[in-house]
């Protein structure tokens, strides 16, 4: 323990009292980059779907791939 310490007290034991119940920054910055990761599966999910769609109209309708089978 340092000389600040003797004169201010202990930050860890402050930072418990002060910042109770409050989300630190490091669980904020965590939960943003979650947040942000899943952002764009919805969407991305949307547009396999429409492609997986537009795919078998073509097939139903013999396109530009027409099998021998």
């Amino acid at each position: 323990m340092g000389w600040f310490d003797k004169v201010l007290g202990d930050d860890r034991q402050r930072a418990e009292t002060k910042y109770a119940g409050r989300e630190s920054a490091t669980d904020k910055a965590a939960r943003q980059r979650r947040q942000g990761h899943r952002r764009g599966i919805g969407k991305a999910a949307a547009q396999g779907q429409a492609w997986e769609e537009r795919d078998r109209q073509r097939d139903r309708k013999g396109g530009w791939r027409r099998t021998t089978w």
